[in-house]
């Protein structure tokens, strides 16, 4: 009995000594992975942070945006990188379209962003009764050299009911016949209507659309008119924010920032303006390049908001304006293109000082739709003001010196 007591004492003692060699062995394990993850957390993007499960995503998303790629894409250069909300207010610039393939020369509306101070690139990927083409959007962001950038895309409020969008991550096709409002067929001519976020079709071609865009680099989302895509556009009842925390949840992810604006016209719901990083709208110029400081523009009969104005500034987080465009001789970017070339470029100036004064943004024309029809000076083709020294205009040595006070 005694052996066996002292024995069972041996065995106990060297169990213990197992134990402590063990726990010493995790302590160490331990504390080297906190070593690491501390250094390692300290080289990652400033503003994330990103577990290892996220890397692991980011890598299978890299490598899928590879395989939907066309093969005759160059190796990209381009990466997307912080956003400076400020930097957007001072060196925002419409490229509407741009990464459509809107103007047609598009080299040379490329090489003008590469000679200007632009760093945000506002709706320069194009959806207004068009599908958005991200193999096209991603071969014009690696021709454009300037560094920081931000492009942004637009999320119209109209669509065409007889096409469709084939995503290349899900493999899916999305019908946009089955996204519309109920009772706006036809409202943007023969087979178009108003997207509707209450639609189910909608939202998940929403989610696919802004994680694609995500996939190439695009991080700026402007809904438009949500008055009309949002038909609960109150804080209580939207859908909107469970599409925003979608996008927002990619975007983390990936490792990436993004912002999301709207064209919120009159909305005045605080919490429902405060959702979106940015609310933007036009500034209904008239000849004389003036622009009216009260809540509505007298031009229209029903309520066409001037978001500079207290009603609506005062409720949002930032304000980007710009010379509104919508293809018709009588809206800003018709009376603008028509304007001598003094009066233009004393209209962008004034305007500019104006609102980032106010620490808002205004943004400087690059491209932008015209009426065909428009009496004044255009870009490469009647349809488009650029203000390329090549073609009609020639603005951009003016618009490039009133921006070049603000440093990039």
């Amino acid at each position: 009995m005694e052996n066996y007591s002292n024995n069972q004492e041996e065995k106990s003692w060297m169990h213990m000594r197992i134990n402590f060699g063990v726990a010493l062995l995790i302590v160490l394990i331990l504390s080297g992975g906190v070593w690491k993850f501390l250094h390692d957390g300290l080289q990652d993007f400033p503003t994330h942070e990103i577990d290892n499960s996220s890397y692991a995503r980011l890598a299978e998303f890299k490598k899928r945006e590879r395989l939907a790629m066309p093969a005759d894409v160059p190796a990209r250069h381009f990466s997307p990188g912080p956003i400076s909300m400020d930097l957007m207010k001072s060196n925002g610039c419409v490229a509407d379209g741009l990464l459509s393939g809107y103007g047609e020369k598009i080299k040379e509306i490329i090489n003008t962003i590469n000679r200007s101070e632009c760093a945000y690139l506002h709706r320069s990927l194009e959806t207004w009764l068009k599908v958005p083409d991200f193999s096209q959007a991603f071969d014009i962001m690696e021709r454009v050299e300037n560094r920081p950038i931000v492009y942004g895309m637009f999320l119209a409020e109209a669509i065409s009911t007889r096409k469709k969008y084939a995503d290349p991550n899900s493999g899916e096709t999305f019908q946009y016949e089955q996204m519309c409002r109920e009772g706006t067929e036809g409202r943007w001519g023969t087979d178009t209507c108003i997207p509707s976020v209450q639609n189910v079709e909608y939202r998940r071609y929403l989610k696919a659309v802004t994680r694609r865009a995500m996939d190439v680099g695009i991080q700026s989302f402007l809904f438009g008119q949500i008055m009309l895509q949002d038909e609960n556009y109150n804080f209580e009842q939207t859908e909107m924010k469970k599409i925003l925390a979608d996008m927002r949840q990619y975007a983390k992810e990936r490792g990436m920032q993004i912002v999301v604006g709207a064209q919120t016209d009159e909305i005045t719901d605080e919490r429902y303006l405060r959702m979106f990083d940015y609310i933007e709208g036009g500034v209904g110029v008239d000849d004389a390049g003036n622009v009216e400081n009260q809540p509505c523009f007298s031009g229209h009969a029903n309520c066409w908001a001037l978001l500079w104005h207290e009603r609506y500034s005062s409720k949002a987080n930032n304000v980007l304006l710009h010379l509104d465009w919508s293809g018709l001789v009588w809206d800003d970017m018709g009376v603008f293109a028509r304007m001598t070339k003094e009066k233009r470029i004393e209209t962008l100036a004034n305007l500019y000082q104006k609102f980032t004064s106010q620490n808002m943004g205004f943004m400087m024309p690059y491209l932008a739709v015209l009426n065909h029809d428009n009496d004044g000076c255009y870009g490469p083709n009647k349809h488009f003001y650029a203000p390329s020294k090549k073609y009609k205009c020639k603005d951009e040595n003016a618009i490039k010196k009133i921006m070049r006070d603000v440093a990039l």
